[in-house]
Order: C-alpha cells, then sequence, then structure tokens
C-alpha cells in the first residue's frame, strides 16, 4: 500500500481520535484504551513501510497523546469496579493474548520434560519433590490413602497457607520480568517441571485418574493463575527490551500498569483455589461425577473468561 493511499484511507479516523483527545467530556478510559490500540497498530504498519515519513511521526504524536490521556488524566468514575471487571481487564487481556500463549506453551514444554525426565530416571521424582514428600506418599499409598496429604492439616490453616503461597508463586512469575522474560521463564519452567515429575509419580503407581480427580479440584485454577502471572511477567520482560517507538520509561510504565491490571484480576482465584484446596480436596471419597464437574467448572471458567470473553469484549469495543 503505498503512504498516500494508507493515509487516505486512515486520516478521518486519526482526525476523530484527536477530536476525542481534545474533549475531555466526551472521553473514557474504554474509548481511549481502544484508540490507543488502534493508534499503535497503524503506527506499527506505518514504522515498517515509511520508517521515515511524517506520517509515522504524526502517529508516535498521536500515540503519545492517547497514552498520556489513558494514564495520566484518568478520572475515577460510577460503575469502576464493574467496568475493571467487564471492559478493562478483559482489554488488557486481548492485548497479551500471544504472551499468555508464550507462557502456556513454556509451561506445558516444562510439564513434558518432567513427565520424561522422571520416566527415564526415578531418582529424579526424588530430586525435585524431596524425599520427605516421596516417602509420605508411597507410606500414604501402602496405606490405601494416597490423597492423605491433604487432610493432614486444619482446613482453615491449610486455606491460608495455600492461598499465600499461591500468591508469593505469582508474584514472583510477574516480578522476576523485570531481568527480562527469562527471569518468569524460569517460574514457569521450575512449576512446570515440578508438575510433570508429581504427575508422573502417580501414573507409576497407577493412580493418574484417582490423582487427577482429587488434586484438579483446586490444581485448576491454581496451575491457570501461574500460567497467567506469568503471561504479565512476560509482558512486563518486554516492556523492557521491546520498547518500540516509546521511551523506555514509558514502555516499563505501560508493562508494569498491564502487569498489576492481571495480578489483580487474578487475585480473588487465589481465593477461591486455596479455598478448594483448604477445604474441598481434602474430601477424596466425594463422588466422581462432584469432583469432574467442580474441575470441567474451573477450566471452562478459565478458558472462557480469560481467553474467548477478551476477543468478544475487544470486537465490541472496535467498532468506530
Amino acid at each position: 500500500m503505498k503512504e498516500i493511499v494508507f493515509l487516505n484511507r486512515n486520516k478521518n479516523k486519526w482526525e476523530k481520535f484527536e477530536q476525542l483527545i481534545k474533549d475531555q467530556s466526551e472521553s473514557n478510559p474504554d474509548t481511549l484504551a481502544n484508540l490507543y490500540i488502534q493508534i499503535t497498530d497503524d503506527l506499527s504498519y506505518s514504522r515498517t513501510f515509511f520508517p521515515k515519513s511524517s506520517t509515522t511521526a504524526y502517529l508516535n504524536q498521536l500515540s503519545m497523546r492517547v497514552h498520556q490521556q489513558i494514564y495520566k488524566n484518568k478520572k475515577a468514575k460510577k460503575g469502576a469496579f464493574r467496568n475493571f471487571w467487564t471492559t478493562e481487564l478483559p482489554l488488557t487481556l486481548y492485548d497479551i493474548r500471544k504472551q499468555l500463549l508464550y507462557a502456556f506453551l513454556i509451561f506445558s514444554v516444562s510439564v513434558l520434560i518432567g513427565v520424561l525426565s522422571s520416566r527415564g530416571d526415578q531418582a529424579f521424582v526424588r530430586t525435585i519433590l524431596g524425599d520427605d514428600y516421596v516417602n509420605m506418599t508411597l507410606n500414604n499409598i501402602e496405606k490405601n490413602d494416597p490423597m492423605a496429604v491433604y487432610k493432614q492439616h486444619g482446613q482453615t490453616l491449610m486455606f491460608l497457607g495455600i492461598t499465600i503461597n499461591n500468591v508469593k508463586v505469582s508474584i514472583m512469575a510477574f516480578v522476576l520480568g523485570i531481568f527480562t522474560a527469562f527471569g518468569t521463564g524460569y517460574v514457569l519452567f521450575s512449576n512446570g517441571v515440578m508438575l510433570g515429575s508429581f504427575t508422573y509419580f502417580f501414573v507409576r503407581h497407577d493412580l493418574f485418574w484417582e490423582s487427577t480427580r482429587v488434586i484438579w479440584i483446586h490444581g485448576a485454577l491454581e496451575i491457570s493463575v501461574i500460567v497467567i502471572a506469568g503471561a504479565a511477567g512476560i509482558v512486563l520482560g518486554n516492556s523492557l527490551i521491546f520498547t518500540g517507538t516509546l521511551p523506555r520509561k514509558t514502555s516499563i510504565q505501560i508493562g508494569v500498569r498491564k502487569g498489576v491490571k492481571i495480578i489483580a484480576g487474578i487475585f480473588p482465584i487465589f481465593i477461591v483455589a486455596g479455598f478448594l484446596e483448604g477445604f474441598v480436596t481434602r474430601h477424596t471419597n466425594m463422588p466422581m461425577v462432584l469432583s469432574w464437574a467442580i474441575i470441567i467448572s474451573s477450566f471452562s471458567f478459565i478458558i472462557w473468561y480469560f481467553v474467548i470473553n477478551p476477543v468478544r469484549v475487544y470486537k465490541n469495543q472496535h467498532k468506530f
């Protein structure tokens, strides 16, 4: 596409954007966030095909103005809490959909590595999970109660301990992104290998389905939020390295804001996962139908809210 064609095709849209930025009474955070996505898309195209043109310089300035309007002049409004869950967070999730995919792939490959390593070397499980845990579980298997570990502590104490631990792991997955995405990748990798080793340990003792229907009652949410927090960490790491046309400081600020939104968005899931592990998972003899209903419902919610819904919200907001 020639520059003049690109300019004529989009100039009306850009003029409308400028008018919305000037007229603050007509602007709202949701609209401006959508504008920012469109402007950065156009800027990316212009930088690729017309890197030294006045059009690129204009779009760069316009993107900076939209950014400032969003993050410096944004004011609280009625319904902000509801808006965060229905619009703001889904749009952020749409914006980081690639990073979410990367986090999922890193974690999945790590799980596979854990499985294959445990299969090839039985001592690997002890290296990853520790002798104490392995010996305790083997003893529980001999007692015909392999999931007894979830019954050892009081419900409330276990709920609090698990929730705090999940928060720590997820925040670490995010914060280590400041050391580039490799820091976050390490957290995803280590937790993935641990899950893979843990899974194969029960496979080797013919307890795969028994362990799955118990452990994934809380694991569906617990593992999902680790992956989502990992995506937030990758966003933070990328904002440090891939600044695009933005100053590094501004790029990092945007990355931090996106990451904090995501961590805030998964915080309630920490609590639900901790509740399930502390109060529900311990009932290892509950009906199988109920166990699988909880697991399937948990995964369905994660897939809908964090994968499908962001696309729906983006399409609804992307209409001008």
